[in-house]
């Protein structure tokens, strides 16, 4: 693994503002590295742990959920993120990202959704834009952009928000409330790709997004709903919080005798051994 890391990310790109916004909010949380784990998937939002000082498994592309689900079922205790890009969490890991949504594993699911597959040069994501021209889409995308946090809300996902990497102060403070929060919790980063996409720019995306207001509530989930469909510029904040319920690791048949941890149960070995030579 190279130690410098800008022989995996161009100057500019908006990984690096997500990276230092994320050891900010860490930090500020004052959570020690050996009680974070982050799990990751291929592409250049994929390379993010390797940068921290936690825990870390970069697994297969597309995988990052039942990962970083199995890491918090086994450990409760961890705070789990799990890290990709939209297409390594919205392509590849569609199905996954829905019954995540669906199980409600207590992890903060953080993507950084720049429009494009920066690490293969270039082709349209499941995010691009309508007309988008590409090295492989040579006539522009032809179909409507994938609406992430659109479906997160149908869903009830328990907590849905979107963020902007070229604002870490806001970004910070929506991490801190994902983290906080019990159960599974979306947050799309809006952020640039400086080579691969020159229409998204962080002009682009200043120009194109706004901030909810205070009044705002995240508890309607219509009016979440209507936050994010249909609408000419992208909604900033805490989209959407569902009514309070269990999550996934907490309704485990394995946790029903004991809130502990796994790694803090000891089997009777003696008794263990007693019952097989009773049966055999």
């Amino acid at each position: 693994m190279s130690e410098n890391i800008f022989d995996s990310w161009c100057p500019g790109c908006g990984n690096f503002q997500i990276l230092d916004t994320l050891k900010d909010t860490l930090a500020d949380l004052d959570l020690s590295p050996e009680d974070v784990v982050i799990v990751s998937g291929i592409g250049q939002a994929g390379k993010t742990p390797h940068y921290l000082s936690c825990n870390m498994f970069n697994g297969l592309h597309g995988r990052t959920l039942p990962l970083a689900t199995g890491v918090k079922v086994c450990n409760p205790e961890l705070t789990v993120f799990a890290v990709g890009g939209d297409g390594d969490m919205y392509g590849e890991g569609g199905n996954h990202l829905i019954h995540a949504m669906r199980r409600n594993p207590d992890i903060t699911n953080i993507v950084h959704n720049n429009m494009v597959y920066g690490l293969t040069k270039g082709q349209a994501s499941p995010t691009s834009q309508r007309r988008f021209v590409t090295p492989v889409q040579v006539h522009g995308v032809s179909h409507e952009p994938f609406n992430p946090v659109a479906m997160a809300i149908t869903l009830n996902a328990s907590f849905v928000a979107r963020a902007f990497s070229g604002d870490r102060e806001q970004t910070s403070r929506i991490l801190k409330k994902a983290i906080r929060h019990r159960g599974y919790a979306l947050v799309d980063i809006l952020q640039p790709c400086v080579t691969f996409n020159k229409v998204n720019t962080f002009q682009w995306f200043r120009d194109n997004s706004y901030y909810l207001e205070d009044s705002y509530d995240p508890s309607d989930r219509m009016g979440a709903l209507e936050r994010t469909i249909g609408q000419d510029r992208f909604a900033l904040g805490v989209l959407y919080t569902s009514p309070e319920r269990p999550a996934f690791e907490e309704g485990l048949p394995v946790y029903a005798e004991s809130s502990e941890p796994l790694r803090t149960r000891q089997l009777n070995r003696d008794l263990l051994a007693a019952h097989i030579r009773a049966k055999v």
